[in-house]
This record gives structure tokens, sequence and C-alpha cells, in this order.
């Protein structure tokens, strides 16, 4: 039984006679000790057994399911032509690069073949290494259906399911995907499948339970769904002065790698904006950014070259990104499992990290339910007038008044030159007044622009 607040167990992957190829990728990762959930799946799902299992984000569970598929698949020898034998569905696209990237590292030496399919680029690209054939799928739900109703690919010879990040699928309405994927699949009876999540919810297990063959259920610390290292603080602050209060926090605490969490789209392309013009090197992943330029945003936030990420939830759920020093809830989440997920992108495999949330009166609302899910009250902080940075107002672009145009006066018909010029020489402007008199518009009063000018 594993003591609240631990990462890692005594086990190590050694202990499990695991084949020399998959052990190699370990070493070659550095994974020698098996962290909780690992230590508790691995035995089960090595021996072929189904699994519901719940832990926290960042300890381990892309690797232990990783570890089970390459020993199921060696055991037996790739049919020919290729088929994909492994299927794993993941809900976002930054996941399912993230997840098909630690198979190929994990998976090395064992000459299986991966590939991932995603909305947003590479269609024909995607399509043509599935004909080709591959023996791990890593996919999201629209684009692998997508492959599959055309007969790109086959389900058929599938032997290992695994749903990541299960609670997710529900929230952002996959469940119908999933149940047409499951049943391109075999049956329960002829394959291992696995659900893995953070926060295991009733809707996950009625889900895994009709899907699964006698399902083992494994939740790993229970009773601490966000890491233990974390420090948590909130803060009570009115909408209008939200964003002082962040520039004096960003200013306090020296945020090296910070991932600023809101709600809407809109929202964070304003953020990103507003902190650009205060002088932070800052950019946006949300669901309206290009897919090419989401992994490039990303790949320079997990290098450390973008200190500052703005992200809508699209960014929350499994990636792992280390040296996340800071969380900022600048919107508190609506869904309160939402919560979970975006803390946990920091204080990863044991390190230590600060989720800060500012609760305004425009979601303070979602606190409760939060603080009941967290099964404890946030530690609320105090923000003196120190902490609040005057805000630069947004600059208006000049425009220069153009200068008024001249308008020549020429001579009225049947004239002379005493009548249409004046004692200097200058020509009166007589055809000006007769405008006005027959309701044109004239000339405006001196002193007074014109529209335009």
């Amino acid at each position: 039984m594993s003591t609240p607040g631990t990462l890692f167990s005594h086990r190590t992957f050694s202990e499990f006679a695991l084949p020399p190829q998959v052990q190699q990728g370990l070493d070659d990762a550095s994974f020698t000790q098996c962290t909780l959930v690992q230590a508790e799946v691995l035995p089960l799902t090595l021996a072929g057994r189904d699994v519901a299992a719940q832990a926290q984000t960042g300890t381990g569970k892309t690797a232990a399911y990783l570890v089970t598929i390459f020993t199921q698949l060696l055991a037996k020898p790739a049919p020919e032509p290729r088929v994909p034998r492994a299927l794993i569905v993941a809900p976002t696209r930054e996941l399912v690069v993230q997840v098909a990237a630690d198979a190929e590292k994990l998976g090395a030496h064992t000459g299986l073949v991966t590939e991932a399919v995603f909305g947003g680029m590479e269609y024909r690209e995607q399509r043509d290494e599935l004909r080709r054939g591959v023996d791990i799928l890593v996919g999201t739900p629209g684009r692998l259906l997508d492959y599959l109703r055309q007969g790109v690919t086959s389900l058929r010879h599938v032997e290992v399911f695994v749903v990541d990040e299960a609670d997710r699928m529900f929230d952002m309405g996959f469940v119908d995907d999933l149940r047409e994927i499951t049943r391109r699949l075999p049956p329960p009876g002829r394959r291992q499948t696995m659900f893995y999540t953070a926060t295991l919810s009733p809707r996950v297990l009625a889900l895994g339970y009709n899907e699964m063959r006698d399902p083992a259920e494994i939740v790993v610390n229970p009773e601490e769904i966000t890491p233990d290292r974390l420090q948590q603080v909130l803060y009570h602050v009115g909408a209008r002065e939200k964003f002082s209060l962040l520039l004096g926090l960003l200013a306090r605490e020296g945020c090296e790698r910070t991932m600023l969490f809101v709600n809407t789209r809109e929202e964070a392309r304003r953020l990103v904006e507003r902190l650009e013009r205060h002088g932070y090197d800052a950019r946006g992943l949300t669901g309206s950014v290009i897919q090419r330029r989401r992994l490039k945003v990303l790949a320079d936030f997990k290098e450390g070259k973008l200190p500052i990420l703005v992200a809508t939830d699209v960014a929350s759920r499994g990636l792992h990104i280390e040296g996340v020093s800071h969380v900022i809830n600048y919107d508190l989440p609506q869904d309160p499992e939402d919560y979970v997920h975006r803390v946990g992108r920091t204080a990863r495999a044991g390190a230590e990290g600060k989720a800060i949330s500012l609760a305004c009166e425009n979601f303070v609302y979602s606190l409760p339910a939060i603080e009941k899910l967290l099964g404890a009250a946030i530690p609320t902080g105090f923000a003196d007038d120190s902490m609040f940075l005057r805000v630069q107002p947004r600059s208006r672009p000049h425009v220069e008044a153009r200068p008024r145009e001249r308008v020549a006066v020429t001579e009225p018909r049947g004239g002379n030159a005493a009548t249409a010029a004046g004692p200097d020489g200058a020509p009166r402007a007589k055809r000006r007044h007769r405008r006005r008199r027959r309701g044109g518009q004239g000339a405006p009063p001196a002193g007074v622009e014109s529209p335009g000018s």
C-alpha cells in the first residue's frame, strides 16, 4: 500500500521481465523505478487484464500502457501486410502528438511502427502512412473515423485498445464517436482494453464496463487528486483589476515558464495582446490557432524559448511539459475537473510548482464546486496595493488631419474683372453664395473643420 504524497514505488521495471527491446527503451529514457500507478497497473496489464486506472496527472500513465502495448505486440509476429494491432484514442491533437512521440522514444528498439492521425494538417500524408501499414495507431476520434469510413485502414486486428483522458472524451462530446470506434473493434473478449484518466467518473466507468472484460479498477492516492508538492493560492479580485494584479504577480513571482489559463479563445487573444503591450513575450494556444502553429508554439514553450503560454483547456489535458514553474488560472474554470487538469501542468513527477487562481465576479461561482472536488478550500492570499501594477492604456493610432483643399473660383459667365475680383485682385466667391441660396452645400463657417479633414 502506498503512502499518501509519494510518487514512486519500491518496484523497478526490471522486476517484470520485460522483452529486451522494451527494457532497452526504458533504460535509454532513464526509467528505472516505477511510479505508483505503474507499479499497480503493470502486473495486471502485462497479464492481459483490462483496467480502468485513475491517477494524478504527471504520474506516468502513458508509459504504463505503452510498456504493456510493446510487450503484448512483441509476443506475436506482426502480420503481413501490417495492420493496426494497438489503438490509442486521445481527445486533443497535442496529446496525440505527445503520445506518438513517447511511443517512438520508448519503442525505438522494438521495430514497431507508430502513426499519429489528427486533424488540422497532413491529411494525405497520414492517409498514405496508414496505407503503408502501422502497428500502433494513435488518433483523435474525428480524424480516425474519417479514415475508417473511407476504408483506409481497419481495426479488426486490434489486440490492445487504450482510451487516454477518458473523462475528457465525455466532456468534449466524443461519446458517440467512441461507440462507433468500438463497434469496429474486435469484441471485448478478443482484445485488451484500458481506460486512463485523472478523474474516474461514473460516466467513464459506465462506458468502460460495457466495453471491457472483467476490468480491474485502479485508483492511486484518491485523497490527493492534485500533486503533493503543489502550492495553491487564490486571490479574490474584481474583473477590472484582474490584469493589474496579474502584472504584479508576474513581476513578483519571476515566472520563467508559466501557463496562463482562460475560458475563451477571445480572452486568450486579448490577454496575449495586453501582455505583449507590457513587454512580456507571450503566445496563445487555442482551438482557433492553425495546427502547424499550435505545434510550433508548444515546441517553443517546451524548449524554454517562450516564457508565457496563454491557453484554453485544449492544453490542460495530458500534456507533459517539464519545468513549468507556475500555472495561473486567469479565469476560474467552469468545470471543476478542469481545475485539476490545469494545475497538473506543474509540480509533475515529484517537482515543485505553484498554482495561482484569480477569482473575479464573472467566474467565482465555480469555486464551491472546485473546492468540493478537491475536498478542501484553496488557501486565500491577500493582495495589497503594491501588487497591483499600473496598466498601460491602449494607444490609439495617430491620424494626421488633412489640410483643407482650396477650391478655385472661376469667373462667372458674363462678368468682368471689376465685379469678379476684389480690391487685391482675388476672385470673389459669388458662386459660393449663389449655391447657398439655392440650397446647395457651402463651405463651413470660419474656424470649423469640414467632415473628413
